[in-house]
């Protein structure tokens, strides 16, 4: 047997995956185990639980690789700060000590994470070669076209290739500075959103505006070809040598400075985020066009953050020219640590691939479990008062009462999921026919803002009699209309409201997971995949005739999907969710004695 340890560390969203013979084991994000949104350093404790995950030690290790080759990250970072001098001083004075301490000595650094047990060899792949792997590799095509979008790796910021059985080949590529990523995260900051998180929030924001920014950005901000290259004009940018993405420039283009965080969103911003969603999509259609016009491949896969903009995909997907697509549920850098390590079996190693019918992430369950003996430990410990049940149907059934009733559900079952989504592992759940459901979720429970957008998820076989789509989606990366005959018509009042005040709006018999543009980003369950998720779905339509509910992910704005039944429990508490589930173990919120802290919690967040 051989076992490669892939680790993606020191830029954002450090992860560990572990491969044994080609087959997934392992993977999990460190700020999972450290509560850090984004943790970003060395993941100590993703590589320990991906080595007790396999039952073994650093020392049995065959081999290690890392997802980028940071000597080349490095020269980009010099080049670039030498290009802007004098300006960006401040900016390069901050990122050289920790490249002096860390990110120069990297096999001294997983020496260290490895327990200076680990004795064999470390490859360094290609950033977007670690992005193209994670893609192609996991993916159910034998052939594929593969396209990544991101910020930036070492050089490249967007590849194209191909990849064939056991091999992915990169063939073109766009280099840094001009990158979509960045463009994206630009706005995201413009915006007031926070850079590297709040890109989903953008995207959510769209449907409320209009793009009446995006002849602008297309006319002044970007030079775009009809293949998808593009040029950025970096007059407009600040993110080559300051600390911030945009300029004095930019603000004077759109007309006044970046939105203050926390402060109120105007239409200004709706705008804006529709304006460059609008731009995005047209890049990311061009860019597939032209892949399929070069490769005439039916398949494509995707990867690297941009990857993960679900409305760009479903797009994709509904009018792009390939049949089929793939998109790698980490699609981020956390995925890089996967991609390197199935780089390295495949591509270094030279060993066969055999793809499988749906794919080989196993629904993207890859990080820990807990036992039942775990979880009523932990909840005695606390004093807990909960219902074990030896009968997984009759809990599921419970579930499907509550939800029924109006509850919001915390629920953690199964194997943590490895990737940003919560697919049914680590979720919050409720009634998707609740109009009032998507505000109390985003208000009570998630403590953020009330526009953004909660998804479906619906039973892989009923998936159709939702959604214009029947395709597998089990990773909640594509969005697609509801169906025509599922939505409401709007009164001639409804039609006149404009932005924020759309919100409100029933728009079909699912309004808690209808977009104000009559889309949904919809996770299909598969029952082999995932059983005990299908089941609760399963059990909430035997009950109401609704073979969809809402998901969310279990976590508080601004803190990390749960991992632990700790974690949940504390989250179940300081929140309104009304009913937790820890594995064959259900709570009542009006059953619990009080925890210390919640009442400081939510002050924070003014609830009380």
């Amino acid at each position: 047997m051989t076992t490669i340890l892939g680790i993606s560390a020191f830029y954002h969203d450090s992860a560990a995956a572990l491969v044994r013979d080609g087959e997934i084991l392992a993977a999990a994000q460190e700020e999972r185990f450290t509560r850090i949104k984004h943790d970003f350093n060395f993941p100590q404790h993703a590589v320990d639980y991906c080595l007790a995950e396999a039952g073994i030690t650093s020392e049995r290790l065959d081999a290690v690789c890392f997802y980028d080759k940071p000597l080349l990250k490095f020269e980009r970072l010099l080049e670039s700060y030498l290009a802007y001098a004098p300006l960006g001083l401040k900016s390069f004075m901050m990122a050289i000590p920790l490249w002096v301490r860390q990110k120069l000595f990297l096999p001294r650094e997983i020496d260290k994470g490895l327990h200076n047990q680990y004795h064999g060899p470390i490859y360094f792949t290609q950033h977007h070669q670690s992005h193209a792997a994670s893609a192609f590799f996991p993916s159910p095509f034998e052939q594929a076209a593969i396209v990544t979008l991101d910020g930036v790796g070492e050089w490249a910021t967007t590849t194209w290739g191909v990849g064939h059985g056991n091999r992915v080949e990169l063939k073109k590529e766009i280099r840094f500075p001009h990158s979509i990523g960045l463009l994206y995260s630009a706005f995201t900051y413009y915006t007031g959103f926070k850079v590297n998180s709040g890109e989903y929030k953008v995207m959510g924001l769209a449907p409320y505006g209009e793009p009446r920014y995006a002849d602008l950005i297309l006319n002044e901000l970007m030079d775009l070809k009809e293949d998808g290259s593009f040029w950025l004009n970096q007059k407009y940018f600040n993110y080559c040598a300051g600390l911030t993405m945009t300029n004095g420039r930019f603000a004077k283009l759109f007309g006044g400075p970046p939105r203050p965080p926390e402060s109120r969103v105007t239409q200004r911003e709706m705008d804006l985020a529709a304006s460059v969603q609008k731009v995005t999509e047209e890049v990311m259609m061009r860019i597939i066009r032209h892949v399929h016009k070069e490769t005439k491949l039916d398949n494509l896969c995707l990867a690297g953050g941009v990857a993960l903009n679900c409305v760009g995909n479903g797009k994709i997907l509904r009018d792009g020219p390939f049949k089929n697509i793939w998109i790698q549920p980490a699609a981020g850098d956390a995925g890089g640590a996967l991609g390197a390590a199935l780089f390295t079996w495949h591509q270094i190693m030279d060993k066969p691939r055999t793809p499988q019918p749906l794919d080989s992430q196993a629904g993207s369950y890859l990080g820990p479990a807990y036992s039942e003996q775990q979880v009523r430990a932990y909840l005695d410990s606390v004093g807990a008062k909960y219902t074990v049940y030896g009968d997984l149907d009759e809990m599921f059934a419970k579930v499907a009462d509550l939800m029924d009733q109006g509850k919001v559900v915390g629920f953690l079952h199964g194997r943590m999921e490895f990737g940003p989504r919560a697919l049914g592992g680590r979720s919050i759940i409720g009634d998707p026919r609740n109009p009032k459901m998507q505000a109390q979720m985003n208000l009570k429970v998630k403590f953020r803002e009330s526009f953004r957008p909660f998804a479906p998820s619906c039973l892989r076989e009923k998936v159709a009699d939702y959604f214009e789509m029947d395709s597998e989606s089990p990773y909640m990366l594509l969005v697609a209309p509801v169906r025509e005959d599922r939505r409401k018509e709007m009164t001639d009042q409804q039609k006149k409201l404009f932005g924020i005040e759309k919100l409100n709006v029933i728009r079909s018999d699912i309004p808690a997971v209808t977009h104000v543009d009559y889309s949904a980003r919809v996770q299909t369950v598969n029952r082999e995949v995932a059983p005990g998720y299908w089941k609760v779905i399963k059990a909430f339509e035997e009950r109401t005739g609704c073979g969809v509910i809402v998901n969310t992910s279990f976590n508080i704005r601004g803190e990390p999907i749960v991992c632990t039944p700790e974690d949940a429990y504390k989250c179940f508490m300081y929140t309104d969710i009304e009913a937790l589930v820890l594995q064959n173990c259900l709570c009542l919120k009006e059953d619990q004695p009080p925890m210390s802290g919640a009442e400081e919690y939510r002050k924070q967040f003014k609830l009380d």
